[in-house]
């Protein structure tokens, strides 16, 4: 069955907020998994203060991404723009090591797979585009993330590097744009 999540892209004075991840320590846009009973908005606007402390109102939709061939059935996320209206910027520790603004030129090297796509789209101020982003899944289907988590311990690499060689990996076929949406 495909999972279903979100992201949000929040750009102050030319920078946007990324969070650095306990699990692979690599950096990503604040995001999640939509709970059951809750709207994709909803989910965008939770997540984001329960990952950077930040009370959100979102201002318009980016884009859909979808890793089709991923984790049994695929992943697809809904990426929003949204900007601040309260809170503190205060990462929760449970899931993110560090939380800050980055410039677009200034991006750090180590990201979530498909979230440069993701930042991109949402600097250039695009809405409503539709990306495949292909990922290998180099892993049993049906594998656990606590059983992931113990194949990243044992490897002898770092979270990071676990992650870019074994989990954030392209497929051949590249990133595909299935519908462009428009500039703004």
């Amino acid at each position: 069955m495909p999972s279903l999540g979100v992201n949000t892209a929040i750009i102050e004075n030319g920078e946007i907020l990324l969070t650095r991840r306990v699990d692979f320590e690599v950096w990503c846009l604040p995001g999640g998994g939509v709970d059951p009973g809750e709207s994709l908005a909803q989910a965008a606007v939770r997540e984001t203060y329960e990952e950077t402390g930040l009370e959100v109102v979102l201002t318009h939709l980016v884009g859909i991404y979808s890793r089709p061939a991923w984790i049994d059935g695929g992943l697809h996320v809904v990426v929003f723009l949204g900007r601040p209206v309260g809170g503190r910027l205060q990462p929760q520790p449970d899931e993110v090591l560090e939380a800050r603004f980055f410039h677009q030129d200034q991006l750090p090297g180590e990201m979530l797979f498909g979230h440069h796509q993701r930042i991109q789209d949402a600097f250039n101020g695009v809405s409503g585009v539709a990306w495949a982003q292909n990922a290998q899944w180099l892993f049993e289907p049906g594998i656990t993330r606590q059983e992931l988590y113990q194949q990243r311990e044992s490897s002898g690499l770092s979270p990071a590097e676990f992650y870019l060689q074994y989990v954030g990996r392209p497929a051949p076929e590249g990133d595909r744009l299935e519908v462009s949406g428009s500039e703004g």
